[in-house]
């Protein structure tokens, strides 16, 4: 019998004589051994990942360093699956005998106002004040390793993810870092359409050459939203030449978009291949204990005071960073204008109001929520209609009832007729899960990454 915690320990501790620290601790911390079987002299080892950017970058760079260390930790011929799972024994790596996820933030060296405004950075946006937690940590390890060693680590870092996911602050992270170390160095924050709006600039004023010196001398060059110049010649002829610039000299470029550069439409090859070159990292929507340490965190910034049940609440009900603290201001306005402290019935309040002014509804089809729930709860479709009473079953099956009943607005019976269900059935499922759902952040929870789904 293997012990899979020991096997996989062994094996990381080869992979890590084979690859950098910063690409071990981007891609490896976060993965285990999920399931181990012998059968017939072979081994076939499930190994879990953390996100499906990393199960699919391990499986596409390392899948033969990793099958060879297995085969020799076994001794026996090995198959191996990547699967996208969370170690359920992991711990969120410490720093300094505190979790990054609830760090307190530590006074940063004093920077003068005058660079931090001509840098263009956003005064807050630091490693201590940035939360992390499982969907981010890959992304703010690379962020780390680039501040340590800039133009070095990983040039460029592309960073891409969803609205408010973290990609503007792990970018102004990096540059107070380096600046940190060295307050010469020249760094510069902009977004696709400064870049982009700067040459126009130039172009129209004849002063295209202070533009490149401008732009090419940095030692550091950070570009967000850097999708805002595909389709557009002259900026990306512009970006290619300083890119090459830069980077020929030594210096880091750091760029982030709302999707990877595969899929960024009328991009020059020449810049998707010298943006795939480098790293390419994606931030998933942050989890609930991730929009708890985020909401600890702007709150104190606001000199509130919340308690732990008012916090996990919000959380459970705002799905990402710039939710959160669009509800604190919320808090905020509310506390000031009627004089009044904050309590759970206000915070249940105002929660209610957001939801009836933001509540979207799911466009799918019946079908469609059927396979969303299948797939979220990893249960089959047809053992989800069947008959089964097992708990694992049947709320999956009450959550289906619950969103085809209050997102397509099917009538009972219609409801019915899809699940093969009487319509009281239907309505106790529906009762159940609008219960369970102003109670339970879990239910809140799976709610949530079903519309994602969908």
């Amino acid at each position: 019998m293997y012990d899979n915690k020991q096997v996989w320990h062994d094996v990381l501790e080869q992979i890590k004589i084979s690859v950098s620290p910063a690409i071990f601790s981007t891609w490896f911390t976060q993965t285990h051994i999920s399931s181990l079987n012998k059968s017939g002299g072979r081994v076939t080892v499930e190994i879990g990942c953390a996100t499906s950017f990393a199960r699919k970058t391990i499986e596409e760079r390392y899948f033969g360093l990793v099958q060879e260390n297995l085969m020799k930790s076994f001794g026996l011929p090995c198959d191996i699956v990547f699967i996208v799972k969370d170690d359920p024994n992991k711990i969120i790596p410490q720093k300094n005998s505190e979790s990054p996820l609830f760090q307190e933030p530590k006074v940063s060296s004093q920077i003068p106002p005058g660079i931090i405004a001509s840098a263009r950075l956003r005064p807050g946006f630091t490693f201590e004040k940035f939360a992390v937690s499982s969907s981010n940590q890959m992304a703010w390890a690379a962020a780390e390793a680039v501040a340590k060693e800039p133009g070095r680590a990983y040039n460029p870092l592309f960073i891409w993810g969803g609205v408010g996911v973290g990609k503007t602050h792990l970018m102004n992270a990096v540059a107070f870092r380096v600046l940190e170390k060295n307050i010469d160095a020249k760094i510069f924050l902009c977004t696709g359409e400064d870049f982009t709006n700067d040459i126009v600039e130039g172009i129209r004023n004849k002063t295209t050459p202070e533009f490149r010196k401008k732009y090419r001398r940095l030692n550091t060059l950070i570009v967000d939203d850097i999708q805002f110049i595909a389709g557009k010649d002259t900026a990306q002829e512009e970006f290619f030449h300083t890119f090459n610039a830069v980077t020929s000299a030594g210096g880091q470029i750091i760029l982030a978009s709302d999707r990877p550069p595969s899929e960024i439409h009328k991009l020059e090859d020449r810049l998707r291949s010298r943006f795939e070159a480098g790293l390419i990292i994606d931030i998933a929507p942050p989890d609930f204990e991730l929009r708890c340490a985020i909401l600890q965190i702007k709150s104190k910034e606001r000199g509130i005071e919340l308690e732990n049940d008012m916090i996990q609440l919000i959380a459970g009900n705002c799905d990402s960073a710039r939710k959160i603290e669009g509800f604190l201001t919320k808090i905020i306005s509310e506390v000031r204008a009627k004089n009044i402290a904050i309590t759970p019935e206000l915070v249940n309040s105002l929660l209610g109001k957001g939801q009836e002014d933001n509540g979207q509804k799911i466009k799918a089809d019946p079908d469609q929520i059927i396979t969303a729930v299948s797939k979220y709860f990893s249960v089959g479709k047809r053992v989800l209609l069947g008959d089964s009473r097992q708990k694992t079953i049947a709320v999956p099956r009450q959550i289906v009832m619950y969103i085809l009943r209050t997102q397509l607005g099917l009538p009972l019976e219609e409801v019915g007729r899809v699940v093969d269900r009487d319509h009281t059935t239907v309505m106790h499922a529906v009762n159940k899960i609008t219960q369970l759902a102003s109670n339970s952040v879990q239910t809140r929870e799976d709610l949530l990454g079903i519309k994602k789904l969908l």
